[in-house]
C-alpha cells in the first residue's frame, strides 16, 4: 500500500485518484499504524516552505516517516514543496528542511528570466540527467505541469534526475537511493504524470 501522508497540506485526493487510475492502492492517512504498514510513501506539499515544514513537524508524523525512509529504505516520492522539504533549507523561509539530500531551495533569479514571470506556471519539457526506473517509458518529449517560484539546487550533480528550462536550466526532479522528488505536479500532468506514478508504484 502507498501511504499519501496527510499533514494538512497538498492535493491529496488528486494524487490518490491518479494512483487508482494507474492501478495502485493508496491511502491518504495520518494514521501511524497505516504508515508503519506502507511499502511506499508520498510526501505532498503546496504553498510556503515554512508552513509545510511547520505543519509536518507539528503532525507528529515526522519520526515514523523518517524511520520508514531512512532506516527501512522504502521508496518515497516528494511532490512540489514535498520535494523542497527534502533539502537542507529554503530561501523562502527560516525553517530547516529534512536534509535528506544535501542542497538548498532557491528562488528563480529574476534578472536571468528576461520577460518571464514568477511563478513559473504551466507545461514545460524536461530532460533526463540519469536513468531511473521512475522515468522509464515516458515517450517522446515528455512534459509536466509546474507551479512554483522556488526550485531545488542539490549540492551533488548525481542527485539530479530531471532538468527543465525556464529562462535557464533548473532541477525538476531528484533521486538518491530510495528517495525521489519532483517539482512538477504528476497529478495534473495527464499521461506523463500517470506514467510517473505508475512507475513509482512498480518500484
Amino acid at each position: 500500500m502507498i501511504a499519501i501522508i496527510d499533514y494538512g497540506v497538498g492535493n491529496l485526493a488528486s494524487i490518490k485518484n491518479m494512483l487508482k487510475k494507474a492501478g495502485f492502492e493508496s491511502e491518504v492517512t495520518s494514521d501511524i499504524a497505516l504508515i508503519k504498514d506502507a511499502d511506499k510513501i508520498i510526501l505532498p506539499g503546496i504553498g510556503a516552505f515554512d508552513h509545510c515544514m511547520q505543519k509536518f513537524n507539528a503532525s507528529g508524523l515526522r519520526p515514523i516517516v523518517t524511520e520508514k525512509i531512512l532506516e527501512e529504505k522504502i521508496y518515497m516520492l516528494g511532490i512540489c514543496v514535498g520535494l523542497q522539504m527534502l533539502m537542507e533549507k529554503s530561501e523562502e523561509g527560516i525553517e530547516p528542511g529534512l536534509g535528506w539530500i544535501e542542497g538548498n531551495t532557491i528562488k528563480f533569479k529574476r534578472d536571468e528570466l528576461g520577460d518571464l514571470k514568477i511563478p513559473h506556471m504551466g507545461w514545460t519539457d524536461i530532460t533526463v540527467s540519469k536513468p531511473s526506473a521512475l522515468i522509464q517509458d515516458l515517450g517522446e518529449k515528455p512534459r509536466f505541469y509546474f507551479v512554483h517560484s522556488y526550485y531545488v539546487s542539490p549540492d551533488k550533480k548525481e542527485d539530479e534526475l530531471l532538468m527543465a528550462n525556464y529562462g535557464y536550466e533548473f532541477t525538476a526532479a531528484v533521486n538518491r537511493d530510495n528517495i525521489f522528488g519532483v517539482q512538477f505536479h504528476p497529478e495534473k500532468s495527464h499521461k506523463y504524470g500517470m506514467k510517473i506514478l505508475e512507475n513509482f508504484g512498480r518500484l
